[in-house]
């Protein structure tokens, strides 16, 4: 799941990723991000309210909801969102990309995950 959340962001910010790696050899790696990535915990209600807030301030979103684990590719996953209004989404987990004040009210009951 946080997989996928930290590909939509870099899909919406592309600016985020850093440059190719490459060995004493000259093999080329793929690059990754240049940023770093917090990942935290909270529950259902937590994450709605981190959705909604996020959604207020016009921040980069991804949404991973329980529907999603029964899917097997892209398509059936925007379907299952799409199946379900905003606030009856069962999320189980969000990504979210923005400065360091806003996110840190946004995300307020998370707490990092262990």
């Amino acid at each position: 799941m946080t997989a996928f959340l930290i590909s939509g962001i870099t899909a919406a910010h592309p600016e985020l990723v850093g440059e190719a790696y490459e060995d004493a050899d000259g093999l080329r790696y793929l690059p990754l991000l240049g940023v770093p990535v917090l990942i935290f915990e909270a529950d259902a209600a937590t994450l709605g309210t981190a959705r909604t807030k996020a959604l207020q301030r016009d921040l980069s979103l991804a949404v991973y909801t329980r529907e999603m684990f029964a899917t097997g590719h892209d398509a059936a996953n925007r379907a299952a969102v799409r199946a379900v209004r905003a606030e009856h989404l069962d999320l189980v987990g969000i990504g979210l990309h923005g400065p360091k004040t806003p996110l840190d009210k946004i995300i307020k009951g998370a707490r990092l995950h262990r």
